[in-house]
């Protein structure tokens, strides 16, 4: 049945990677993202302050990490389209829900449904990258799986201003509305046509100089039993929770720190949101395809310097080029170390394990971007402005810099020397 797919004149492998694309713009960049723009009238219409900005925010984290936690499980079960396809149809209901309710703690608990839909759909999505695609080629396919953030940011920043400029501060609701009917869209293409393995249609991962499926097994797949190395899961654990920690930070307030903090117009805020979306468009594949050519450490140091750079930028208030300058470097940076942490894990792990190492990583980042909008809410209330809350996050990715300068190497053959070791 699946043979009608080898007659493509491409490999099947890139039409995944598109309806991936699609998946992670629909489960974050608009489940999550979108809440940027949505929040200046959402707050004025239903009253919210900085604080309980914050918390709607680290919901849709807290639902994040409940399904990170569940992950391994449901895809072991049910495979890992089925549990994209699900978790996409909570991710588009819960929207649509939101659009409709007028209490925040309702606003709060759909958005935390949303988040689950989100961890449900983003985890399996990502480990599909391991599946489909071998070593040297994995970077640049992750990073093409970002640009589905990018192009969240630029839908959300075109569609909401006209919304609100329309229907005025109550547009939100239609915002919801829409973005959720988007989401559902792409919940039937995810159906029809991801798959979750190449084996399953006589194909090989894109990479393997064969077009068929490999008769000689690697190193890494001969050893199935080959136990995940604890200390390499807390060190990439540790650096996706930097990221997590502070791009949320920027992601969830500049909008708000543009309109109330800087004076700037919905209108002229959004065309600087759509253009961070624009430049994330690049994000992924730019620093994914570096790290494939001078490794994962050195990659994520050449993020964590330019997203430090952004931090520092919008924390001192400066106006017009200059807050120009800091939402290039963050849209040139924001989504990159995601495909990265991927690219690593199915560099150092048999294909099998990557699923699940991925799973356990995202708790540090579901735990960053918990602690990231709650702090900076609570910082900003208290302070009665964003700037030290930018700061902080420059203070976090300097220490994640340092961090990525400590990952280790792999040698030349992809196979890390723990494994060559453990097989002496």
């Amino acid at each position: 049945m699946e043979n009608k797919f080898l007659k493509l004149p491409f490999h099947y492998g890139w039409v995944v990677v598109a309806v991936a694309m699609l998946a992670v713009f629909a489960c974050i960049g608009l489940g999550r993202l979108a809440l940027g723009m949505l929040l200046p009238s959402m707050g004025s219409d239903l009253g919210l302050n900085y604080a309980q900005m914050g918390t709607i925010s680290a919901g849709n984290f807290v639902g994040y990490l409940a399904a990170v936690l569940l992950c391994g499980w449901m895809v072991n079960r049910l495979g890992s389209c089925k549990v994209i396809a699900l978790g996409l149809l909570t991710v588009g209901a819960s929207m649509m829900l939101i659009s409709r309710t007028n209490h925040y703690p309702t606003v709060l608990v759909l958005y935390v449904l949303t988040g689950i839909g989100s961890g449900a759909a983003n985890m399996p999505v990502m480990g599909l990258v391991a599946h489909w695609f071998k070593a040297r080629s994995r970077g640049r396919a992750g990073g093409l799986l970002m640009a589905g953030n990018g192009l969240g940011i630029i839908l959300s920043g075109t569609m909401i201003p006209m919304l609100t400029a329309s229907q005025g501060v109550a547009g939100w609701r239609d915002g919801w509305l829409m973005l959720g009917l988007v989401v559902m869209l792409i919940t039937l293409l995810s159906a029809l046509f991801l798959r979750d393995n190449p084996e399953r249609m006589g194909l090989a991962p894109i990479g393997n100089e064969i077009g068929r499926v490999e008769q000689k097994p690697s190193i890494r797949a001969m050893q199935p039993s080959m136990k995940t190395p604890r200390w390499l899961l807390a060190h990439v654990g540790a650096l996706f929770f930097f990221f997590c920690f502070t791009y949320v930070i920027y992601a969830t307030f500049i909008v708000t720190t543009l309109v109330e903090e800087m004076g700037f117009s919905e209108a002229k805020a959004s065309h600087l949101w759509i253009w961070i979306g624009f430049c994330a468009l690049f994000s992924g594949p730019l620093f994914g395809t570096l790290s494939d050519r001078i490794g994962r450490g050195a990659g994520m140091m050449c993020v964590f310097a330019v997203q430090t750079c952004a931090y520092l930028l919008t924390a001192s208030h400066l106006d017009g080029y200059w807050m120009y300058l800091s939402a290039t470097l963050y849209g040139l940076s924001a989504f990159s170390i995601p495909s990265i942490v991927v690219a690593t894990l199915s560099d150092y792990l048999p294909r099998h394990k990557v699923t699940g190492a991925l799973g356990q990583v995202s708790f540090f980042a579901s735990l960053g971007q918990i602690a990231g909008p709650s702090l900076a809410g609570t910082l900003a209330q208290a302070s009665g402005n964003f700037s030290s809350s930018y700061l902080l996050a420059a203070c976090v990715t300097g220490v994640a810099m340092v961090m990525a300068a400590l990952l280790p190497k792999l040698q030349e053959d992809c196979i890390p020397k723990f494994a060559i070791e453990s097989q002496g």
